[in-house]
């Protein structure tokens, strides 16, 4: 009992102690608090997926957990990796508690877990993990996606390492439409394109030889929203914006999303890597902010690494493209799927 109260002490001193309940604060209204969440262990939450989690009635948020708090010299980025999922919860979307980490099998995953992709159906859960097999000090290390499946989103098995062609490939995106299922990821060996993968069953793939566009960059997230479908990627200068009525032919928004900082603390920085959840009609977009610009990073360089969950509503404008305003207070409360 002593070990667990002393670990526990440990992990909230991690992040600043005015800014360690910011993931419990909610209001009657279903206003989101600005963060939605933060890690309360290593406070570098990024890349989140969530799912309905249909036993526990309540929802899941799954992300990559980030050793932000890590004090190393310039240029090493070993806090990036090294790192496990981590788990949030919420009954209503607007409260998340951290629940831990994913028990991912060793076998078929490494030391390294980035962005994960949680997809449902027919009761059983399915996840594809960006692997890295090993901790390095730069960005040189090999990455390949691993398929998961659950019964309960607590015990994973292997399914399967998908065959990407190439050895520099993360960020998974799925859809399924008339009865195929589309992955979209990233192929740094490719100019850090998006390419897609196309299936009839979740085991068999053919990797289309085009990118999506002839543009770099990570994090795709491909739903249905508004009578078109949408991909939102991060460019890392705010995220890009496709449209398209096939899922085969994209055009590109003329503007980005969250390229300019909010105003409001935590959330004063481009937004970057989103997940997207259409619920009651609406779309909300989560996405994770660094925090170069807390009153903290004055003093201490390495604060910036760390990040925090947002979320905002993402609306269709009366041209036909996506806005958002991140400054807007909206309902964020979620309902169980039907």
């Amino acid at each position: 009992m002593k070990k667990a109260l002393l670990l526990t002490l440990a992990a909230l001193t991690l992040i600043p102690l005015s800014l360690a309940g910011c993931a419990h604060v909610t209001s009657g209204s279903g206003v989101a608090p600005k963060p939605l969440f933060r890690d309360p262990v290593y406070d570098g939450a990024a890349d989140v997926s969530i799912v309905y989690d249909k036993a526990a009635k309540d929802w899941k948020m799954f992300y990559t957990n980030r050793r932000a708090t890590l004090k190393l010299p310039d240029k090493d980025v070993s806090w990036v990796h090294g790192t496990a999922i981590g788990i949030a919860s919420s009954k209503d979307g607007v409260k998340w508690d951290y629940q831990g980490t994913a028990s991912v099998p060793a076998a078929c995953t490494g030391e390294t877990l980035w962005a994960p992709e949680l997809y449902e159906e027919n009761g059983t859960y399915h996840m594809w993990l960006t692997v890295v097999p090993g901790v390095f000090k730069n960005w040189q290390g090999d990455r390949f996606i691993v398929h998961l499946t659950s019964p309960d989103l607590k015990t994973w098995a292997c399914s399967d390492r998908l065959a990407l062609g190439t050895d520099r490939a993360i960020d998974a995106s799925v859809v399924k439409k008339d009865g195929v299922y589309r992955l979209w990821f990233k192929d740094e060996r490719k100019g850090s394109r998006l390419f897609t993968l196309e299936s009839p069953d979740l085991k068999s793939w053919v990797r289309q030889p085009d990118p999506v566009i002839d543009t770099n960059a990570e994090g795709p997230k491909v739903f249905q929203f508004g009578g078109h479908y949408w991909l939102i990627a991060d460019v890392w200068k705010g995220l890009m914006v496709l449209r398209s009525d096939d899922l085969k032919t994209w055009t590109p928004q003329p503007t980005r999303l969250l390229e300019q900082p909010g105003l409001q603390p935590t959330d004063n920085d481009k937004g970057q890597h989103p997940d997207v959840i259409v619920n009651d009609g609406k779309a909300l977009i989560y996405y994770f902010v660094h925090q170069y610009k807390a009153p903290e990073a004055a003093s201490d360089p390495s604060y910036g690494q760390r990040t925090v969950i947002q979320v905002a509503e993402l609306k269709i404008g009366a041209d036909g493209w996506l806005t958002v305003d991140r400054e807007a207070k909206f309902d964020a409360r979620l309902k169980a799927p039907k």
